[in-house]
């Protein structure tokens, strides 16, 4: 349908829900509940170049409209995924996809970057320096615009790819990350990664979490995303990613609206996983009752 037909870093994607990276599996887990091959495309799950079991549990604590998740990117590392887990999805799904890499070290991101960006079924490599329930990598990277811009700039040396960096929001000012990551070459941000939380047991006196703290997602961060994405769209000349709380078709135009040229779906897939499938179905209709006609045309629209 061409209407809500939309482009990223140059390829046109069929509508502009994707599932974020950490919330659909490798994506291939879902096809046995719809064709996946109704969504834009898929943000696999962060991959790191060695396997990670992730944090110690409990890792996931619900919250009144959202949740907090401190899995500390559990992955079996990138060689596992391009030869076991990408195959599988092949078999079910024919769109470009978007790899999703983490790292401890600049060494470590360009080696999961490399190996990525020589697969013909990768679209983009969306560099995450943004995860906060990791020690010692992760948001280590995406709090200091200067380490950022070096990460980015190294990056972008080694991959031919779309380069789409993820940014955190647990930073005072994340235009200045996002212009950072522009200057250094990036084809694109995507924002927001989840805020810091925490929730506490009341019989025991202790974290629910193992972790302490967690990445809050979910409704209650939405007001927050948009916010962020409407001032990284005003800040820098290329591509925004919106996500942070989406659940339904108008939470979708309103992130477009605020500047994003498309979105991630990220905990609403935790809850129904039906969930992008619906958004997108829902889309023509709620278009409709605003009188949009493309949703090319409303990207950053909100003054």
């Amino acid at each position: 349908m061409e209407k809500i037909k939309v482009s990223l870093c140059g390829i046109e994607l069929d509508n502009p829900v994707i599932p974020a990276s950490g919330t659909f599996g490798f994506g291939y887990e879902f096809s046995d509940l719809y064709d996946i091959n109704i969504l834009g495309s898929i943000s696999l799950k962060g991959t790191t170049l060695e396997p990670r079991f992730g944090n110690p549990t409990p890792r996931i604590a619900e919250c009144s409209s959202g949740l907090l998740n401190a899995v500390g990117l559990q992955n079996p590392g990138v060689d596992a995924v391009i030869n076991e887990e990408i195959p599988k999805l092949l078999k079910v799904y024919s769109k470009p996809l978007m790899a999703n890499v983490s790292g401890f070290s600049v060494s470590e991101y360009l080696s999961v970057c490399e190996k990525f960006d020589s697969l013909d079924c990768i679209g983009w490599i969306e560099l995450n320096i943004s995860c906060p329930n990791v020690h010692g990598g992760g948001m280590s990277f995406g709090t200091d615009p200067d380490v950022a811009s070096d990460l980015v700039s190294q990056v972008k040396k080694k991959v031919s790819k779309p380069l789409i960096v993820k940014l955190s929001p647990n930073v005072t000012d994340i235009s200045k990350m996002a212009k950072a990551c522009e200057y250094a070459g990036a084809d694109g941000i995507s924002l927001i990664n989840t805020l810091m939380g925490m929730r506490i047991n009341l019989r025991t006196k202790r974290p629910v979490l193992k972790n302490r703290t967690g990445g809050l997602s979910g409704p209650a961060v939405l007001p927050v995303a948009l916010r962020m994405v409407y001032d990284v769209y005003h800040a820098v000349n290329i591509p925004v990613v919106g996500m942070g709380g989406i659940s339904c078709a108008s939470d979708v135009i309103e992130m477009m609206m605020a500047g994003a040229s498309a979105v991630e779906v990220g905990a609403a897939n935790l809850v129904d996983p039906y969930a992008c499938k619906r958004i997108i179905e829902d889309l023509p209709a709620e278009m409709k009752k605003y009188g949009i006609s493309s949703l090319k045309d409303i990207i950053g629209v909100c003054e």
